[in-house]
């Protein structure tokens, strides 16, 4: 099995920062791509950011020039810094990843969850 873990979420203000980090543990032959999703109360799960393995990353236009997906490979961990945060910005973020834990399988995983709540 493998196991994602979130940290970094939290309250704050319009305008400020706060930076995420998911760690990836367990059976990890390879991760092949991490990114972060976002869900609020009655909506479907967005994606905000995605970095695969020697791909370009990816992000929601609503996160675009605020928001910056970065990993560090050897520490199996992705990181979500997030600033100019507005109060839209309010969700539970969650850590995905796609990660091969033999030659031949691979799995698609998610974390718990962490809360941001941004205030006006």
């Amino acid at each position: 099995q493998v196991q994602l873990a979130e940290s970094g979420g939290g309250l704050q203000q319009a305008g400020g920062s706060l930076r995420l980090s998911c760690v990836a543990s367990g059976n990890v032959f390879k991760i092949n791509s991490m990114g972060w999703y976002r869900q609020t109360p009655g909506k479907q799960r967005e994606l905000v950011a995605t970095m695969p393995n020697g791909g370009s990353t990816n992000y929601a236009e609503s996160v675009k020039g605020r928001f910056t997906i970065s990993r560090d490979n050897a520490k199996n961990t992705v990181y979500l810094q997030m600033n100019s945060l507005k109060p839209e910005d309010t969700a539970v973020y969650y850590c995905n990843a796609r990660v091969a834990i033999t030659l031949l399988q691979s799995i698609n995983t998610w974390g718990q969850g962490t809360q941001v709540i941004v205030s006006s």
